[in-house]
């Protein structure tokens, strides 16, 4: 089986291949291949199909889960704080981490009932950005189903890697 650099689309071929899905919002994915392992991440911020900023990284020894939360980060840095947006993320662990669970979290002193909170800086930094910027809303998108720009952000992370 081929790896995931040599089967995965570049940026250029998402966009001439793609077509589905909103054609406005920031669209934000992170990926490690192998997990854990080499990772990278990207971001897209569009209005009405045309890209207003994007952004990619790296890091050499990471997982899966620390990327999709970087990518999420760097995004929210990024965005204007009074702008009505929508962040999209095909982690739902991600979404739901930010608008459900961390609100609990942070009351209890960061501590969950099941034991630790993995990532715990990625996610309190990520919290703290979205509570930060509220009109941001942060939203699950299904991966790998033709939404142009989610594959388009998951080629931004993979091309990162490389």
């Amino acid at each position: 089986m081929a790896n995931r650099a040599e089967r995965q689309m570049t940026p250029i071929e998402v966009l001439a291949t793609q077509f589905g899905g909103p054609d406005t919002g920031v669209f934000t994915d992170g990926s490690c291949d192998p997990n854990p392992g080499p990772g990278g991440w990207g971001w897209v911020w569009v209005e009405q199909g045309e890209i207003l900023a994007e952004g990619h990284g790296r890091n050499p020894d990471t997982t899966n889960n620390r990327m999709e939360l970087q990518a999420l980060i760097e995004a929210f840095k990024q965005l204007p704080a009074d702008r009505d947006l929508v962040a999209y993320s095909d982690s739902q662990l991600c979404v739901k981490t930010i608008n459900e669970w961390a609100i609990g979290w942070e009351k209890r002193g960061w501590k969950r009932k099941g034991g630790p909170i993995k990532n715990l800086e990625l996610v309190q930094e990520l919290y703290a950005l979205a509570q930060a910027k509220p009109q941001i809303e942060l939203r699950w998108i299904r991966a790998h189903e033709g939404t142009r720009w989610n594959e388009y952000a998951d080629a931004l992370a993979s091309l990162a890697i490389t």
